[in-house]
């Protein structure tokens, strides 16, 4: 049986629990995001860019042997993404929240032996997060791929929204990227073999979503953030990748699990009459279900770590809607302005080495080499 035969048959008899763990999280599809399905995919080592195309430094590329830390590895994409990471030959390090988590991923890591190694970790407790690191240190001796993936689905409007909303979501989505980043970065610095730094963001960190506010709020500052790292990070042999999914199966629907007591005031009530009615629509649909398999999205992130890929997407079906976007601001650029003398020169200069343009050239000249092929 062929790679491909073996994954599209993963798919077909995890479509059940698929289905199921969908129905945990439609708070999030409640928030209007969607997925593409695309059965069969498979993240290898050969698939890189044609090459004609431009070229950028892989530190990653060869990922058998290193070691991976992925925060909230436990379950979700994160799981999916441990998946991938072990299949390739990787080591990796998965913190986890809930022990029933912790223990169906480890079955569903048994392969991978003593190559898995679970750390208990809140990501906002930073003095956990350095302890966290001295262990895996102490396990692996080295940690190359940095995965920021844990966070919460704070779903709401933010004319509801209430200050410990705010907190919990930014607390988690962000200051937790940026504390995993606070602490790997420099170690992965020191042993100088190269490195990748991922963070899961959404679909809501490219488009906003009037239904979910802070959850917009929090994902934008993640793409933000990578994308200011990357710039940062260009011409070392550090890497920078942020993926941001539509609807994947995970269990980021029932995050109020690990919400503080100190912010436990919520102004997001669900209408429990339209989530009884949304599951009911989910158990009447046929075919395969319309989240992404965490394990397919772990390939995904597998593949874009070893290209370096600066943005990692899984939702074709809104490329009128990014497009539209960036169209939005270059129209709203303003052309009565009158340009002071050496304005630009020293906005630049603050500004820095971007990396849109690269990276555009360099996936157009992916994709056309795709269709031509």
């Amino acid at each position: 049986m062929s790679d491909h035969e073996k994954s599209s048959r993963r798919a077909l008899t995890t479509s059940g629990r698929s289905r199921r763990r969908f129905l945990e999280g439609t708070a999030l599809a409640a928030a209007g995001t969607s997925a593409a399905l695309l059965p069969g995919f498979r993240a290898t080592a050969a698939e890189s860019a044609p090459a004609n195309c431009p070229a950028i430094a892989t530190p990653m590329k060869n990922v058998e042997g290193k070691v991976a830390f992925i925060t909230g590895g436990d379950s979700g994409i994160g799981l999916g993404i441990a998946r991938a990471f072990t299949e390739a030959g990787m080591k990796v390090i998965i913190t986890y929240r809930t022990q029933s988590h912790l223990d169906e991923a480890m079955k569903v890591l048994a392969s991978a032996g003593n190559r898995v190694h679970p750390v208990n970790l809140d990501v906002t407790d930073r003095a956990g997060f350095e302890k966290a690191a001295a262990e895996s240190l102490k396990v692996f001796e080295k940690v190359h791929v940095l995965v920021n993936n844990a966070g919460v689905g704070v779903i709401g409007g933010l004319s509801t929204a209430t200050y410990d909303d705010w907190d919990w979501g930014m607390s988690v989505n962000v200051t937790g990227v940026f504390n995993g980043i606070r602490t790997f970065l420099p170690r992965i610095q020191a042993h100088g073999e190269g490195g990748q730094i991922v963070a899961t963001s959404s679909l809501a960190g490219l488009l906003g979503h009037g239904p979910a506010g802070v959850y917009t709020a929090s994902k934008f500052a993640v793409v933000g953030l990578m994308e200011s790292l990357r710039a940062e990070l260009d011409g070392t042999n550090i890497g920078v990748t942020v993926f941001c999914p539509g609807i994947v199966s995970t269990r980021i629907g029932n995050s109020n699990r690990n919400r503080p007591s100190d912010l436990a005031d919520s102004g997001f009530k669900p209408d429990p009459k339209m989530m009884e009615r949304m599951r009911e629509q989910m158990k009447e649909m046929r075919g395969p279900p319309p989240a992404m398999d965490p394990y397919e999205a772990g390939q995904r992130v597998l593949r874009g770590v070893r290209n370096n890929d600066l943005y990692v997407l899984t939702t074709p079906e809104f490329e009128k809607e990014f497009a539209a976007r960036g169209e939005a601001i270059v129209a709203s650029v303003p052309t009565d302005v009158v340009i002071p003398p050496g304005r630009e020169q020293m906005g630049r200069m603050i500004l820095g080495k971007q990396p849109y343009a690269a990276e555009r050239d360099r996936k157009r000249c992916e994709r056309a080499s795709v269709k031509k092929a």
